[in-house]
């Protein structure tokens, strides 16, 4: 038995523990590994780009962020051609159960394989973003959210000393996980999260109610794309209407890199040992998200994790305000 294994999409710290994991787990059950370069660059691309996997191969990279097997975004993906190649380069590599490693675009991508593969689709979530269906928690979004955190306690320090109002850019795409997770635990004044609408009026009267009542400092998380527009945009409408000085720090692509928390690599090996075990298992007849609910490793069928999709509970958006009074 052959399976493939990918990282595509955006890169997460941890996913090198979910291949080690899968790797080491497949050789374990008399599986052959063969990783595929560049997500799906490397199976729908004109020629595919593919290695067999050894133990060697994994050694010493359990503590290492980004990918081995590096990653890509792959326009043919999109086209019924791209997906019928792909499908094709893996039935020639005899590869039966195609493995990725990826966040919700890669899950949609898998979606889309369904009717131009007959082998077997596994998803292991890894994004920093938080936002796949069939799990709580996805590969990097520990580090991610402690990177972030580590920024806005650095932010706080000169933010305190010249009494500043600083607006904090993180990533998170249509999510505000990482957004709302590093309000609550930097002890931020304000988050705002594309999961609720926006009021910048109503966000300027508490930051000048807050001035006025002595509070010189107030940290403002701001989710990427949210519909009230960048940290830098917020920033100058509230310079521009209202007089409030504010600095703005987006933390960009820093929140991708680095080691991966003990956390992520233990989630990432809980991960990958599950998915290979599903694979010999099913025997390669599956489609399905390996996640993780209350502690416990499961699966969600694909199609059904796809519909779910990941979004922040608003309600935690609300308990930042609420601890800021």
């Amino acid at each position: 038995m052959r399976i493939g294994i990918m990282t595509s999409g955006g890169d997460a710290p941890g996913m090198n523990a979910a291949v080690r994991a899968v790797v080491r787990t497949a050789l374990h059950n008399g599986i052959e590994p063969v990783g595929i370069m560049r997500g799906f660059l490397g199976i729908a691309g004109a020629a595919p780009d593919m290695r067999v996997l050894d133990t060697s191969s994994v050694s010493n990279i359990l503590q290492l962020g980004g990918t081995i097997l590096k990653s890509g975004r792959c326009a043919e993906t999109h086209t019924p051609e791209g997906r019928d190649r792909a499908a094709g380069h893996l039935r020639e590599a005899g590869i039966s159960v195609l493995l990725a490693i990826g966040g919700n675009g890669t899950m949609m991508g898998l979606v889309d394989m369904l009717d131009h593969w007959d082998g077997g689709l596994i998803l292991l979530p890894g994004t920093i973003d938080n936002d796949c269906g069939g799990t709580d928690y996805t590969i990097g979004y520990d580090t991610a959210l402690n990177t972030a955190l580590d920024s806005i306690d650095r932010i706080r320090d000169t933010a305190e000393a010249f009494d500043r109002v600083f607006l904090v850019e993180v990533m998170g795409r249509h999510c505000g996980a990482l957004a709302v997770g590093a309000a609550i635990a930097g002890g931020a004044e304000e988050v705002i999260v594309p999961e609720t609408a926006t009021d910048l009026e109503a966000l300027a009267d508490r930051l000048i109610q807050g001035q006025r009542a002595g509070r010189g400092t107030s940290i403002v998380v701001v989710s990427e794309n949210d519909e009230a527009g960048s940290a830098t945009e917020i920033a100058a409408w509230l310079s521009e209407r209202h007089s409030i000085e504010t600095r703005v720090c987006v933390l960009g692509h820093t929140q991708r890199g680095g080691r991966p928390t003990a956390n992520d690599r233990i989630l990432a090996s809980r991960l990958g040992v599950y998915a290979v075990r599903l694979a010999k298992e099913t025997q390669g007849r599956v489609a399905a998200v390996v996640g993780i609910r209350n502690d416990r490793v499961g699966t969600t069928p694909l199609a059904e994790a796809a519909k779910e999709g990941g979004r922040v509970d608003p309600s935690l958006a609300e308990l930042v305000n609420e601890l800021a009074r």
